[in-house]
């Protein structure tokens, strides 16, 4: 119910708050808005001029004087118009761009649990769609609205002041008119909110299929994902064909409706022509401005039914620029020295009912490895996450240097880091870039062939011919698992990290492709404090510290010998890992 109440205080205010943080040249718009009203005024000056032109015309003395009024008439309208457009569609660009910076930028401040929740491909729709529906309301229908008004309230004017009685007569039809508009408005505007949900989900669906092609095509799931894109453009076929019965209707009734008005002009105008009480240029400025009158109430129901998209629009923009960011550079500094990490009592649940931790303690001394081992489901990657500080604690505390992890700046915090993960993740772009991911300054080429060289990728590196300036691909698809994890040991080397986090790093690997990688972690791991994700224990059996997570409990701490004697589970899990490898 809150949600709802929230939804509905969304409206037109709303849309220009929006619109005016952005901060659009108020200049640009004022002229716009200028030279707009300055071409509708001279629009309705153009039918007068005919009625004088029709009312004075004769072979014997031809006035040019009208043929040249209409003709700089029709250039400054020309000019004034052009203007107009130009400086909109500056500012409606100018708006766009604004709109999409600030909700990237909030996006890229967002913590980690907003997308958990949110899929991708609704993201897009946000930054590209919902922003491009606002533009197009300031830079095609707004203006249209105001200037039509004019229109409508300058032709009323002047038609009033020719012949009161033919007006009155003349704009019987106009609430017919409105009549037609307002509820096909309404179903127009239902449709187009319908249509705009739609167009993100089906954004989702292929951003989140076209990302995942290899599972897809590994799976034989050709067919499933064609069904389900399908399934959307159909959604969206049908969208547009209830959008285009709507159209189909207001086009012709209003068609129907100026041919009506536009007989009722003609019929009680030539009797009143006839009758000496209007002249024949009258006549034809009534039909002038009858079209004058007609084509902007037409347009109305485009401006409403646009209004109401830049409404939902607004509606969604807003609820992302109103989330929390993430503070990165407030708090604490942490200084160079770095004591132990103390996690005291660390709880920690992605829903209430769900807790993944439960009551972890337990030490990480300086300069030393400690590793986490324990059956899948036991929230060793859950850790992980809350030392990086994607979430914090729903209980308890991480503790450094006597002060909450959450005391320090987040950027600092994270510069403190190096993160290695089971399949190292690469951007697309050089190798070159990927080792300096991230990183304000650039460093010395001789530094970033030294990280190379320590996580043994640089032989491999110097083999392709293009070196360090070889594309990688999309999530460095030209490279092998091998490769992608030493690139990611040369990233984290080069940062220099105090902490190390490794999610065992070797996991994925062959036998010699593991070799390789591991004598780059113990380059890496030297002189750090380093905390591993250990799925087999061969691999840390020489840790100087071995916590044992199950089912988010410590339920054992102390080194290899130690657990092996004391600790029944982790004794078993030695038992059947370590007599694996050893057959």
């Amino acid at each position: 119910m809150k949600m709802k109440e929230e939804k509905s205080q969304i409206g037109w205010r709303d849309f220009l708050s929006l619109v005016r943080g952005t901060n659009p040249s108020k200049g640009r718009m004022a002229f716009a808005v200028g030279f707009s009203v300055l071409s509708t005024i001279v629009g309705l000056v153009i039918p007068l001029l005919t009625k004088g032109f029709i009312d004075d015309f004769t072979m014997e003395s031809f006035k040019w004087i009208y043929v040249v009024g209409l003709f700089v008439i029709f250039l400054v309208q020309a000019v004034a118009s052009g203007l107009s457009i130009y400086l909109l569609n500056y500012v409606g660009q100018h708006i766009v761009a604004s709109l999409r910076t600030r909700v990237w930028d909030k996006h890229i401040k967002l913590p980690v649990s907003f997308y958990d929740q949110t899929k991708t491909g609704e993201m897009i729709s946000r930054i590209i769609n919902d922003t491009s529906i606002v533009k197009n309301l300031i830079t095609e229908h707004v203006t249209n609205f105001f200037t039509g008004l004019i229109s409508i309230i300058g032709s009323i004017i002047i038609l009033l002041y020719l012949d009161w009685k033919m007006t009155m007569v003349m704009l019987i039809a106009v609430p017919l008119a409105i009549g037609i508009i307002l509820p096909l408005g309404r179903k127009m505007y239902k449709i187009s909110r319908s249509l705009q949900d739609e167009t993100a989900t089906f954004t989702s669906t292929i951003s989140q299929t076209l990302s995942e092609i290899r599972l897809v095509k590994a799976s034989n799931a050709e067919e499933r994902e064609f069904n389900k894109g399908k399934t959307g453009i159909t959604h969206l076929f049908e969208y547009g064909v209830k959008e285009a019965r709507i159209q189909a209707i207001i086009g012709p009734l209003m068609t129907l409706v100026m041919m009506a008005m536009l007989v009722i002009v003609l019929g009680y105008g030539g009797f009143r022509v006839s009758s000496g009480a209007l002249t024949a240029g009258d006549l034809v400025a009534f039909i002038l401005y009858l079209f004058q009158i007609v084509v902007p109430l037409s347009r109305f129901t485009n401006f409403f039914t646009q209004l109401q998209k830049a409404v939902g629009a607004t509606e969604r923009i807003v609820a992302i620029l109103s989330r929390k960011e993430e503070p990165l550079q407030s708090g604490k500094r942490l200084g160079e020295e770095m004591h132990s990490i103390v996690l005291d009592h660390v709880q920690f649940s992605y829903n209430q009912d769900e807790p993944v931790l439960k009551d972890v303690s337990f030490t990480v001394k300086p300069n030393a490895v400690t590793a986490v081992v324990g059956p899948s489901g036991s929230g060793k990657t859950t850790l992980f996450s809350l030392l990086e500080r994607f979430y914090a604690p729903t209980g308890g505390a991480i503790i450094v240097n006597d002060l909450s992890i959450e005391s320090f700046s987040l950027e600092e915090w994270r510069s403190k880091i190096g993160y290695v993960s089971q399949e190292s993740p690469i951007i697309a772009g050089t190798i070159r870039d990927n080792i300096v991911y991230g990183l304000d300054e650039i460093p010395p080429e001789e530094e970033i062939h030294q990280a190379a060289r320590m996580a043994y990728a640089d032989e491999f590196i110097q083999a392709f011919p293009s070196g360090y300036e070889t594309e990688v691909g999309e999530r460095g698809i030209k490279l092998s698992g091998g490769q992608r994890q030493r690139i990611g040991i040369a990233r984290a080397l080069i940062r220099n990290p105090q902490i190390l986090l490794l999610d065992e790093a070797t996991s994925s690997l062959d036998s010699k492709a593991e070799m390789v990688v591991q004598k780059a972690l113990d380059n890496l791991m030297k002189d750090r404090t380093t905390i591993v994700i250990a799925h087999r224990l061969s691999t840390v059996v020489n840790a100087d510290q071995i916590v044992f997570l199950d089912q988010g409990n410590v339920t054992g701490v102390g080194d290899h010998t130690e657990l092996y004697d004391t600790h029944q589970t982790y004794k078993q899990f030695a038992d059947e890992q370590l007599k694996m490898k050893q057959n």
